[in-house]
């Protein structure tokens, strides 16, 4: 929408949304929430999220109050959350519309965690005021938001002008390959002998990393570094097409990139998170995915499940996959 300005509150590094990012933005630096605390890619801490989670709202009304004179001084007109409860108490100060576009909302994630009221309660509050929720699938929460409007997959597309083949030899994969994409995130797998792998040499597996050496490592491992792929014009998602399974602990982002781009997905547990029972109910749905256990994840033995995913046949249901120009219609809407 032409004139519209965007401003992103974030704690996420500015790279990622250099990369990734299609409009023009400013970024703000600053903590809108705790999140989950992770010890790896694979292992949350529970006691430790919960205690982060009660020293930041213990701060609540204080940090509300910073925000919307942030908000003030952008003079913000929507504010989206995906989904700090503090975006909207801090819009509803300012009295401006904002709306939590996400697939859980953190009091669901942290009340499976036994948190205290006293830290429920004030993330239901700030919940409460926001103008209503765009509630994507495979979801949690949401409860003392009202209304809810629920809106299909949010999702990231590979270019549609190249073939996977096209983008297979823009990265020097191999054409005839099969191929798995190992996605952990920053913090990696934790563990893993990429020697140990018994899937070569009907598998190679890719990994990918931030200032690493492009390089193939044998037959079975070959490593690319992030900034070819976007130097070459792509982005991550187009990677994702161009293999033939994601390796990977389920979250939404990508779950919806597999489904958008038609790869199946190889997946182990990720600790105990709410989320997670919900996703793995769901993603057959639209989604090829089998189970690894973890052991044989981190002990490398990943064949029979990589082989097995190809011998499965397509999910029962074609998901909606355009929910991002769906918010996005809704938004202007909104702006006028």
């Amino acid at each position: 929408m032409p004139g519209v300005r965007i401003v992103v509150r974030t704690t996420a590094p500015a790279w990622l949304f250099e990369r990734t990012a299609s409009f023009a933005f400013s970024l703000l630096p600053g903590e809108t929430d705790t999140g989950v605390l992770q010890r790896d890619s694979l292992t949350l801490d529970e006691s430790g999220t919960v205690a982060l989670a009660r020293t930041f709202y213990g701060e609540f009304d204080t940090r509300a109050w910073a925000e919307a004179r942030l908000l003030e001084h952008h003079a913000a007109d929507i504010v989206i959350s995906d989904a700090p409860p503090l975006a909207c108490a801090a819009a509803a100060l300012c009295g401006i519309p904002s709306f939590v576009c996400a697939n859980f909302t953190w009091d669901w994630i942290y009340a499976d965690y036994s948190a205290p009221r006293e830290l429920i309660g004030p993330i239901q509050q700030a919940y409460s005021r926001a103008t209503a929720g765009w509630r994507m699938p495979m979801h949690g929460g949401f409860e003392t938001i009202d209304p809810v409007l629920d809106v299909p997959f949010v999702t990231r597309h590979a270019r549609a002008d190249l073939t996977r083949d096209d983008v297979r030899r823009v990265l020097g994969l191999p054409a005839n390959r099969r191929l798995a994409l190992m996605s952990f995130g920053g913090y990696g797998l934790q563990g893993l002998r990429l020697e140990s792998l018994d899937c070569g040499p009907s598998w190679q597996i890719v990994t990918t990393g931030r200032n690493i050496a492009s390089s193939d490592r044998g037959d079975t491992v070959i490593a690319l570094d992030e900034s070819a792929i976007y130097s070459a014009g792509l982005r991550y998602e187009d990677l994702v097409r161009a293999v033939d399974v994601v390796v990977t602990k389920p979250g939404y982002g990508i779950i919806s990139d597999c489904i958008a781009n038609g790869t199946a997905m190889l997946y182990t547990s990720r600790g105990r998170f709410a989320e997670y029972d919900v996703l793995v109910s769901e993603m057959p749905r639209y989604l090829r995915c089998r189970f690894i256990e973890m052991e044989r994840l981190r002990t490398g033995r990943w064949r029979e499940g990589l082989d097995a995913l190809m011998a499965m046949a397509g999910p029962p249901e074609k998901a909606t996959i355009d929910g991002a120009a769906t918010v996005a219609g809704m938004i202007c809407e909104r702006l006028g």
